[in-house]
């Protein structure tokens, strides 16, 4: 298993969205308004959906080989399609 440059970024971060998720399935349990936890849910989904963003950027730009201008000009070009994703 080969160890991305950004999973020591994305490991704390996925740990604050799953310790949110809990909180936020407490909220459901305890019967708080909908309104509050779409709100919240929606935090938890933007906390990964960074943490996603993060991984695939640091995977094209660190393990997929650019070694010569036409490799390097398709990869800044998935760079730039991957934050769509």
């Amino acid at each position: 298993m080969s160890r991305h440059l950004s999973h020591a970024h994305v490991v704390p971060r996925l740990k604050r969205a799953e310790g949110h998720l809990r909180s936020v399935i407490g909220m459901i349990e305890a019967g708080k308004p909908c309104l509050d936890l779409a709100q919240q849910l929606h935090a938890v989904e933007a906390a990964i959906a960074k943490a996603k963003k993060e991984l695939i950027q640091d995977h094209i730009e660190h393990c997929l080989d650019g070694s010569d201008e036409n490799a390097r000009a398709t990869i800044a070009e998935l760079k730039q399609l991957a934050k769509y994703l």
